[in-house]
């Protein structure tokens, strides 16, 4: 038999879970639209390999999440080992010579250069000049991608 309490429990139970799935609603990242972001706005953060400066990171209309930050390596540093991952991501090189290693080999990349990295692939950089090397990062994760997480 169904009592008062059950009742209050189940009450209170659906109360909270509305509550809950409200607030996982509105923390939901806003869409981002045409933006323009300057280089001076971009606040650096020290890393242990050199520094990291966040550009964006939201949905888009097509892609679940489009996410951009700059990374600075030190001479001979890398920022993780050797990797790889479900989404996709392209690095375009702003100054200074990177390795970059691909599967199974690795390539000299200088400024301008640009390198994308597939899904599934092992990929890693390392600063390979005497200088900081920095690049752009552009991460993109397609809904489907993100719906199978």
């Amino acid at each position: 038999m169904i009592t008062r309490r059950d009742l209050l429990v189940a009450g209170v139970t659906l109360v909270c879970a509305f509550s809950v799935m409200s607030l996982a609603q509105s923390a939901k990242k806003p869409v981002m639209h045409c933006s323009v972001f300057q280089w001076a706005d971009l606040k650096a953060l020290p890393t242990k390999s050199g520094e990291r400066r966040g550009v964006f990171d939201a949905p888009t209309p097509t892609l679940a999440t489009l996410e951009c930050h700059v990374t600075t390596l030190n001479p001979g540093a890398e920022p993780h080992p050797p990797h790889q991952h479900a989404d996709e991501e392209m690095m375009i090189i702003k100054e200074g010579t990177v390795a970059a290693y691909q599967v199974d080999h690795t390539n000299l990349v200088t400024a301008g250069g640009i390198i994308f990295e597939a899904a599934g692939e092992l990929h890693g950089l390392r600063n390979a000049g005497t200088n900081r090397a920095t690049y752009y990062v552009i991460k993109f994760v397609p809904h489907d991608l993100a719906a199978a997480k």
